[in-house]
């Protein structure tokens, strides 16, 4: 089943992001600021790094969820400015996976963390989504 997980320790993507408006602290109502890279944004960001590095690694009707992020946004960054996050598999036990996280703008660091994400059968994720979603429909909690 999971045996042909290809994730090793040390794998690592970098992706590449321009701040714009919908990045701001202004529309994510988490601030005034509306020319900074709020930092929902810059987390948003680093997971999507994190997704691209292991979810092509698995095999059809699996995903990861993630667990676990703890971000520390150090740096402002401007609207404009291009971060770029890199990822890397810190350790993988077979099915949890924690990822380094660094972001950086053209000036320096902007924030880091690490994440941690749960390899799951999709089918199985989403119907234990429905029965929960049934539950609550029904107040059967």
């Amino acid at each position: 089943m999971l045996e042909k997980v290809k994730i090793q320790v040390g794998d690592s993507i970098t992706i590449q992001k321009m701040v714009n408006t919908k990045d701001t602290a202004l529309n994510y109502g988490s601030g005034k600021v509306d020319t900074l890279l709020a930092t929902p944004s810059l987390v948003a960001l680093m997971i999507e790094a994190s997704v691209k590095a292991i979810d092509e690694k698995l095999p059809e009707g699996f995903v990861t969820v993630g667990t676990m992020a703890k971000i520390v946004h150090e740096n402002p960054t401007i609207l404009g400015a291009t971060i770029s996050v890199k990822v890397e598999v810190a350790k993988f036990d077979g099915q949890k996976i924690t990822l380094d996280m660094m972001a950086y703008d053209e000036i320096g660091l902007v924030g880091k963390g690490t994440h941690e994400r749960t390899i799951v059968n999709k089918e199985a994720l989403q119907k234990k989504a429905l029965e929960r979603a049934e539950k609550i429909h029904n107040k059967n909690f």
